[in-house]
Order: C-alpha cells, then sequence, then structure tokens
C-alpha cells in the first residue's frame, strides 16, 4: 500500500461489512483541519451521487483499505448495524466538529475519539 495517497482516490469506493455484504460507496473524506488527519468517511447508502441518498459518518479508524478488491472493509460491523447506525442527508449534514456528536459516532462504532 502506498504510504501517501489522495484523498480524492477514496471518493466512489465501496465498503463492505463484516459480513460481506456491500453498505454504500464513499462520498466525502472529513479532516480534522486542526492536525491534518483523516477522522471520517461519509459513507453513502442510496441512488450515489444522486438524490435520496442515506449518509453516515464513520471513523476513518473504523475502515481497512482493500486495494485487492478495490474496497473498504468494516472489520466490526455488519450491515444491518451500518443501516441502524445514526444517519443524515445531504441537507441536514451534523457539525462533525461538535464533541458531543463525535462522541456519539465513536462510541456507535466502538472505536476510540
Amino acid at each position: 500500500m502506498p504510504a501517501v495517497m489522495p484523498t480524492s482516490t477514496f471518493v466512489g469506493v465501496r465498503v463492505i461489512s463484516v459480513d460481506g455484504n456491500d453498505v454504500g460507496r464513499v462520498l466525502e473524506i472529513i479532516e480534522d483541519m486542526r492536525d491534518g488527519r483523516i477522522v471520517y468517511a461519509v459513507l453513502a447508502e442510496g441512488e450515489f451521487l444522486g438524490t435520496g441518498l442515506t449518509l453516515r459518518a464513520i471513523p476513518w479508524s473504523a475502515l481497512t483499505l482493500d486495494i485487492a478488491n478495490e474496497c473498504f472493509r468494516l472489520d466490526m460491523l455488519s450491515a444491518q448495524q451500518i443501516k441502524d447506525a445514526p444517519a443524515f442527508d445531504g441537507d441536514n449534514w451534523p457539525s462533525m466538529a461538535d464533541v458531543a456528536w463525535g462522541q456519539r459516532m465513536h462510541k456507535y462504532y466502538n472505536r476510540p475519539p
């Protein structure tokens, strides 16, 4: 795996749950501008790049890049757990800088902030 990659490379990449189901594609990469690290991948479920998308912010640490299969893998969550995860739509993005919101997301995905 390359040590450095542009984040735009990840947009559109499939995300596969621990039970092997395709649960959506990466729509956006969210970076913490204070320290330059990636904190979330926004997962889009539904008509990709169209209307009717359901979006979920997944902590970056919950994803593993699978270069051979050109996808990300979620190592702990099933497709149903992803479907049950907190979601939003394209017109109502959460404030991802909000500490309480971030703690809820990391708790749901069982990841440290």
